[in-house]
């Protein structure tokens, strides 16, 4: 019998998926040119001025997937509209004084690119296309304010036209939806997070599960990018709001929760003494059946052991909790409580993932899922993902490409460049489209050498074949193979900004308008404006738009421990909020850190950290808030371990050798406190939120997010 080698299986699964992305790349350049045709030839026959504007158009916003062409379009539309009327707005209040226009259109470019960097969201190429279109239309017109109002409608014309044209195409001709790469994400999510869990219970080596939780947490990040698109995707039912919201507060909060679990197995494994003879027995009996859980094949299947798991980690907190004497009892009843979660999650995220495959209607949801999701719902608590905004960084950003098109427009202004007009329209372009990253200079210079390939090929074009071109048909014939192989390369990421100069300087240089014009000494000077252009925004980019990464994690560290000031003197009491931001902070995190040219060993466990210990203490202050009233002396102490814990992480603060012993103690102190006081004993005040068990969970929760977990014997009595 013929055995296959796991490499050949490698190889030949590579393959498939190589092969597989060359097939949708040669399908969307297809799509793409034949987009970009049908705009050309209904441009020409609306008569616009300049139909190689929907050509440009169509390879800007054509996506791989019919769901997001449309929002891009719709979005191009809208930015376009009112990145126009500004425009319009704008050049002629100040047709007196050049200089003074430049600078407000550059203001301009410069608040859009502002609120592009702090949304984030799909919606931000609106924001990008209205600084974009301002460039395109504003500069070229400010000698000229007259004509500012019919070159506006002429661009929307033939802008719109393109993003018609490109829209239907991706719709209808062979569509490729996006909810079907979204579903193909959220299961091949689904098998991390299980993976991370199993990883966890069974205590695999520490960069294994820093390897499952990065690969979670840039998960996340691409499950919300497709997200976004979906509304606009061609199908009769898309996942509702909800459904998404639901499985990304479970999954984020996996995330920190199985770092919690295995945190505390490897803390009871080395406990030698003190504990119940029978407890680490019913634990590992339950870890055991648990891990079985998860490695079961047949999703379906896994529904009734599932519950009847969670009841059982349940029973045995309550059970635990209410005999516990020692230090190792109450982390035993912590980590059955955290396994109970555990379990509960893995399992709701499972039912809302075949509820996204079947793409059942809203009504269905509460019909399929448990009680307590249900009741989770009605709580309004479903947050979902979170993004990390930095207005200072984004005005930085933004404040950068005015100061860099400003220089251009006074050195235009100054030496009465005929093409000056031109090369800051081209300049404004880079810096609205390439600033959304930290360093934009390396994406401009693939974009100029890009450029510099379609400069060649649109000589050859216009002066060479174009003359000799009778139709429509041999037109698009000749201009076949050199969009079909741009447009294969744009649907590949590595080569997208390269291609994206290719496709968007051929229809501009090589002359398809109305008729042929061959002008050989205005397309030099074109070319001339276009890489002096490019050349600046490089140079102008590196100087002022640039965030060294080294830089960008250390802010991002910063206010990590900010935060969790604030949430330690009770601030932001949303935990669900806080953990998808921090999961958002940490998928920012994981590109820089590939980046960045110095080590950064500890910077992600670093995250972590602050996620836990901002969550645990965010549920204690409530909790003590809660108590403060009922057993005072309480209160006290655990608000002044808040205020330690925030003042070891304010701004400033250097930790001395007796600052984890001296914290350890605090907590020590507090939680012999609350396991002999009667006033604890039961719900406090009313609320249940506060009762004995919880505000010794809290505390231990507390003690491994800081670090001092390793610190107990937690065999002994406490």
């Amino acid at each position: 019998m013929r055995t296959h080698h796991p490499s050949n299986r490698l190889l030949t699964a590579t393959g498939i998926a190589l092969l597989r992305t060359d097939a949708d790349a040669l399908l969307f350049s297809a799509k793409s040119f034949a987009a970009a045709m049908l705009a050309y030839y209904i441009a020409l026959r609306a008569g616009v001025p300049k139909p190689s504007w929907a050509i440009v158009t169509v390879y800007i916003v054509s996506q791989t997937s019919a769901g997001a062409s449309l929002s891009r379009g719709v979005y191009r539309f809208a930015g376009t509209i009112v990145g126009a009327a500004a425009t319009v707005v704008i050049v002629p209040c100040f047709v007196n004084d050049p200089l003074v226009c430049s600078v407000i259109l550059a203001g301009w470019i410069g608040l859009c690119l502002y609120l592009s960097l702090l949304d984030r969201t799909a919606r931000a190429y609106a924001f990008v296309l209205s600084g974009y279109t301002a460039s395109l239309i504003g500069f070229p017109g400010v000698f000229n304010p007259a004509a500012i109002f019919d070159t506006a409608s002429v661009r929307v014309q033939e802008i719109s036209i393109g993003i018609l044209c490109a829209v239907l195409v991706h719709r209808f001709v062979l569509p490729k939806r996006m909810t079907g790469q979204f579903t193909a994400k959220l299961s091949a999510t689904l098998r991390d997070a299980r993976r991370l869990a199993g990883d966890a219970l069974h205590g695999s080596p520490g960069p294994e599960i820093r390897r499952d939780r990065d690969r979670l947490a840039g998960d996340l990040l691409a499950l919300q990018g497709l997200a976004g698109h979906l509304p606009y995707d061609p199908v009769p039912v898309t996942p509702s709001r909800e459904t998404l919201h639901l499985i990304h507060d479970r999954l984020a909060r996996l995330l920190p929760l199985a770092t919690e679990v295995g945190d505390r197995i490897h803390a009871l494994r080395s406990a030698d003494r003190g504990l119940p003879d029978e407890l680490p027995n019913e634990l590992a009996a339950l870890l055991d059946e648990a891990g079985r859980w998860l490695a079961a094949a047949d999703a379906a299947g896994r529904d009734a052991v599932a519950i009847r798991l969670i009841d059982r980690a349940r029973t045995l907190r309550t059970r635990i909790a209410a005999e516990a004497v020692t230090a190792g009892g109450r982390l035993a009843a912590n980590l059955a409580g955290h396994l109970a979660e555990l379990i509960g999650l893995l399992h709701e995220c499972d039912r809302l993932g075949r509820i996204v495959a079947r793409s059942s209607a809203r009504t269905a949801i509460a019909a399929t899922m448990p009680p307590e999701t249900a009741s989770h719902r009605r709580a309004g608590r479903a947050t979902g993902y979170v993004y990390h905004r930095d207005p200072w960084m984004a005005a930085w950003s933004a404040l950068g490409a005015v100061a860099g098109i400003v220089i251009g427009c006074a050195f235009w202004i100054w030496s009465a460049w005929p093409e000056g007009g031109l090369a800051v329209s081209i300049l404004g372009v880079c810096c609205a489209l390439f600033g959304n990253v930290d360093t934009p200079a390396p994406n401009v210079v693939k974009y100029m050498t890009g450029s510099l390939v379609g400069v060649a090929v649109s000589l050859v074009y216009g002066f060479a074949i174009l003359p000799r071109v009778t139709d429509f048909a041999g037109l698009a014939a000749v201009l076949a193979p050199s969009f079909l192989v741009a447009g294969s390369l744009q649907a590949r990421p590595p080569t997208t900004y390269m291609a994206l100069g290719i496709t968007l300087t051929i229809p501009i240089l090589s002359g398809l308008g109305a008729s042929y014009a061959g002008d050989f000494a205005g397309s030099l000077n074109s070319v001339v404006a276009l890489f002096a252009a490019t050349g600046f925004a490089v140079v102008s980019m590196s100087l002022f738009q640039t965030i060294p990464v080294d830089a960008a994690i250390g802010r991002l560290l910063r206010l990590n421990r900010r935060d969790v000031r604030r949430r330690a003197l009770g601030g932001a009491p949303d935990e669900a909020l806080w953990t998808s931001l921090m999961i958002d902070r940490t998928a920012l995190l994981l590109p820089r850190l590939r980046l960045s040219g110095a080590s950064h060993p500890d910077v992600l466990d670093d995250t972590l950290r602050h996620l836990r210990v901002g969550h645990a203490a965010g549920r204690l202050h409530r909790a003590i808030r809660h108590l403060d009233g009922k057993d005072g002396q309480i209160a006290h102490d655990g608000f002044e371990l808040l205020t330690a814990i925030a003042l070891r992480f304010g701004s400033g603060y250097r930790a001395g050798p007796s600052d984890a012993t001296a914290l350890h103690r605090r907590i020590e102190a507090l939680t012999a406190r609350i396991a002999e006081s009667p006033t604890a004993a039961g719900p406090i005040a009313d609320n249940p939120i506060a009762d004995r068990a919880l505000l010794l969970d809290l505390l231990i929760d507390l003690r491994f997010a800081l670090g001092l977990g390793g610190a107990v014997a937690w065999g002994t009595d406490r």
